[in-house]
């Protein structure tokens, strides 16, 4: 009984296992990635053949990801990572990680469409003594419910047969001090043996892994890591647009309280949640406790703060034109910043499309700059922007320029100095005096 668990951690060990990644996206590239530097062979799957055609070539689609490092592992006579659009070759895999979307239906409920899809390709060509890995972010069961069940056919047992295990990403796409390697990495298995596999395949790429007791642990920490960051931003969202009827400077507020060395860590507020998880995943855990008759005011009442926030924005820009006798129907605006935080190539649920949205709703001419995205494409709503070259001399044409991103290449003084009106939802014009910036 224990002869794939023992020849599975051999082959850990001596890296003589084949490492099959579903989903090349801003999870699964970097796993992919770490797992070719510690010398593993990498077969990564995904179904739009475009990604698997610029990885062949050796040529990255995420801007913090250079080409140079995918070239190295793609390129010569022993290749360590092949990407494909063949999910039939998941049966050369030893270990394979499953990274794919996980997003919310338009009546903002789990969407587990992308992860059945890829558990049902992995259940196809499964062979006896492999690790399956979860690494979507999903409500708690997901794993023992949906994934086990296909795995476990014709008398299958998982930690004999095979070795199935939760571990949540936690990759924060540009950030450097943090990487996958020096991130701590949870793992849950569905039995014990399962655990202790995941934990030592992982520990072959990252510097700390931290066993729990079961899959759902390891779902549900993932969940509230995002809605303890989804309930501050809120906090900090409302206690703006307090401190804005009471002409009080929330930034500065937050500035003097993060001086406290205990008991307060600061959270900043902004023109509404973006990113695949802070706004997406509390909802997975709302959808999940009505099964259990449980209702999640708190999450509830953050998630519909941070929603609400385009329209606060949208407001004040309304006001602001108004102000100076503008109607916005009819106002030209220039949107600075379409991702989803500033110096990232990621337009998952940025709330600069809603902001875009409301705009153009009420009539405004809307088009926007974003040095990192040069195609503003929304499938969830019919929309597709191309990014205006930035002239800063030319400013003066729109009648506001609102701030949404504050990337670090922008040039602020020389956006307030040439613009006719600035709404800033970032304070990226913090230290600037001038009558045109709102703050929003």
């Amino acid at each position: 009984m224990a002869g794939f668990y023992k020849d599975l951690l051999r082959s850990i060990d001596g890296k003589n296992i084949t490492v099959g990644v579903v989903g090349l996206g801003y999870v699964g590239l970097p796993i992919v990635l770490r797992f070719c530097e510690e010398g593993f062979r990498v077969i990564g799957f995904d179904l739009d053949a475009s990604k698997v055609r610029s990885l062949t070539d050796g040529e990255s689609y995420i801007k913090h990801i250079p080409s140079e490092k995918i070239a190295g592992f793609v390129n010569g006579p022993s290749p360590a990572f092949h990407p494909t659009t063949d999910f039939s070759l998941l049966s050369r895999a030893g270990a394979i990680i499953i990274c794919v979307p996980t997003p919310l239906s338009d009546k903002r409920e789990p969407d587990l469409t992308h992860v059945e899809a890829s558990a049902r390709e992995v259940a196809r060509h499964l062979r006896p003594g492999t690790l399956v890995s979860l690494e979507s972010t999903t409500y708690p069961g997901t794993t023992e419910e949906i994934l086990l069940p296909l795995f476990a056919r014709d008398g299958l047992k998982a930690g004999r047969d095979f070795f199935l295990v939760f571990s949540p990403e936690r990759e924060d796409p540009g950030r450097q001090d943090f990487t996958t390697r020096n991130t701590p990495k949870i793992v849950g298995g569905i039995t014990e043996r399962c655990a202790k596999a995941g934990c030592a395949l992982y520990s072959k790429i990252v510097d700390s892994v931290i066993p729990v007791s079961s899959t759902k642990v390891a779902e549900m920490s993932k969940l509230l890591e995002n809605i303890y960051r989804s309930v501050n931003i809120a906090l900090v969202n409302e206690l703006k647009m307090l401190c804005d009827r009471m002409d009080i400077d929330v930034w500065e507020v937050i500035k003097a309280s993060n001086t406290k060395p205990f008991g307060f860590q600061a959270f900043y507020p902004g023109p509404g949640l973006g990113g695949h998880c802070i706004p997406i995943d509390p909802f997975y855990l709302t959808w999940k406790a009505r099964e259990y008759d449980f209702s999640t005011r708190f999450i509830e009442l953050a998630g519909e703060i941070n929603t609400n926030m385009p329209y606060y924005v949208v407001q004040k820009v309304m006001e602001a034109l108004n102000g100076r006798g503008k109607s916005i129907r009819g106002s030209e605006i220039l949107l600075l910043g379409v991702a989803y935080k500033k110096n990232v190539d990621d337009l998952r649920e940025s709330p600069s499309l809603e902001l875009i949205r409301i705009l153009k709703e009420k009539g405004a001419e809307v088009s926007y700059n974003d040095p990192f995205i040069p195609v503003a494409e929304c499938h969830r709503r019919p929309m597709k922007l191309r990014s205006r070259e930035l002239d800063y001399k030319g400013l003066k044409r729109y009648d506001c320029v609102l701030i949404a991103t504050d990337h670090s290449s922008y040039d602020y003084p020389r956006i307030v100095e040439n613009s006719r009106l600035v709404v800033d939802t970032r304070n990226a014009t913090a230290g600037i005096q001038s009558d045109k910036i709102v703050k929003a």
